[in-house]
């Protein structure tokens, strides 16, 4: 287990380029088994999660080759089925969540597919029905074991197209669905469907594959099912994700950064909900600036109550930004509340914010009261250890904003999700040591 060991109050200066995004990245490499014709993929990320998944896809028979040190061509020609089977692919697997996404390719092309209850951060229930169920209406038969804690889901023959409605707007269910629809037979209606950028990513890397997809940016999409489809080459967009831990590093530390190559298009509300923290942004082409502040204040509704940030299916507000909200909250002035719907669990690292002096209250697992002190560097240097990707990102960014030296345990969490993190901050002016 790594640590991490932040010396906090240092200014950050300089610009940064953002890495891609994890969660398309997850998405459009399982896509790639679709298909026994080249893909290529630029912008990928180097994270655990992502190298994680690319070599389990090796070991199902995908060959891989590295172009550049973020671009792989991706060829699923040769799949070793019986490979699933193994107590090997089940470890593996079992140890990564975006590996529930190999079984709407699976299924579709091959037939069959066997998944373990996969893993990833530990925020509380992650139900899986909406995969299962929309793959069921498409014609799979679906067995959960329990005593092995397997799915196994078996294609009788070609999956057929049909019409569902998603219990919830599930982003992985919804890329699951899509991608077992594509080879089905018919037209496969999906509403209710989960229609983020890195969704429509997805849609527009499979339409370059041959494809038939409307609705691409909507809640209701429509597949007409292809026989085969062929190579494409695609690239990712920035991580949304990364943009915001970066915008909240410059508030909480007073700093001037630029965040270089964006996609200010794709990052919906987020800009404007982080104005509503009272933090200055700067749009110029498709870069954001965020010049120094020696202090921001949280806006009220119109009518004067308290502002509530929530996350929300997109357009609304991404549940991975909460953490960052919530930290960034602390050295603001004025009071709000963070209210995360999504997940039990990914407030219960406040304790540790508490600890450093934030004035936060617990309101419930869902729901937590932010006093800010209103003053920078007010926070100081405790010990902490990372639960999950986004709390362990929102501790770094308290502990840069911190007077002291703060140590962060368990930071492969962070790892699994932001790369190379401590370098790239480090060339800004932050002081943060890696200790293995």
């Amino acid at each position: 287990m790594s640590t991490f060991i932040v010396e906090g109050g240092h200014k950050l200066k300089g610009t940064i380029e953002c890495q891609g995004a994890k969660n398309e990245a997850l998405e459009v490499i399982c896509a790639t088994l679709l298909t026994d014709a080249p893909v290529t993929i630029s912008n990928i990320p180097d994270i655990v999660d992502v190298r994680n998944l690319i070599a389990l896809l090796r070991d199902l028979g995908v060959k891989v080759e590295t172009l550049a040190p973020d671009t792989c061509r991706f060829t699923a020609d040769e799949i070793n089925l019986d490979y699933i089977f193994t107590e090997d692919f089940l470890n593996r697997a079992r140890s990564l969540r975006g590996s529930v996404m190999i079984i709407g390719p699976m299924v579709s092309r091959f037939g069959r597919a066997i998944l373990p209850k996969p893993g990833g951060d530990k925020i509380g229930r992650r139900r899986l029905d909406t995969h299962f169920l929309g793959l069921q209406k498409l014609g799979a038969e679906f067995e959960y074991v329990s005593e092995e804690k397997i799915y196994k889901i078996q294609a009788g023959g070609r999956l057929k197209g049909v019409y569902m409605l998603l219990d919830e707007a599930s982003i992985t269910g919804t890329a699951n669905l899509i991608m077992a629809a594509v080879l089905a037979e018919g037209t496969t209606t999906i509403y209710n469907a989960a229609c983020e950028p890195y969704i429509q990513q997805l849609c527009r890397m499979l339409t370059a594959m041959g494809a038939r997809i409307e609705g691409i940016g909507s809640n209701l999409l429509r597949i007409e099912g292809v026989e085969k489809l062929g190579g494409a080459t695609h690239r990712m967009l920035p991580d949304m994700i990364e943009v915001g831990s970066f915008i909240g590093m410059a508030a909480m530390t007073g700093s001037s950064i630029r965040l270089k190559d964006v996609s200010v298009a794709d990052l919906g509300i987020m800009p404007d909900a982080f104005r509503r923290l009272g933090i200055d942004l700067v749009i110029e082409g498709d870069d954001i600036i965020v010049p120094e502040q020696d202090g921001y204040e949280i806006e009220t509704f119109i009518d004067g109550s308290i502002m509530t940030f929530a996350d929300a299916p997109w357009p609304g507000l991404s549940p991975d930004l909460l953490s960052i909200f919530l930290v960034v909250a602390t050295q603001a002035r004025g009071s709000v509340l963070i209210h995360q719907k999504m997940f039990e669990s990914r407030l219960f690292f406040v304790d540790k914010l508490i600890d450093m002096g934030a004035r936060i209250i617990l309101c419930d697992p869902h729901r937590a009261a932010v006093i800010g002190s209103g003053r920078l560097n007010s926070l100081h240097a405790t010990n902490m250890v990372s639960p999950d990707i986004r709390a362990g990102i929102a501790m770094l960014i308290a502990a840069l904003g911190a007077k002291g030296t703060s140590r962060i345990q368990n930071i492969d969490q962070i790892d699994r999700g932001y790369e190379n993190i401590d370098e790239r901050l480090n060339r800004l002016g932050a002081r943060i040591t890696r200790v293995k």
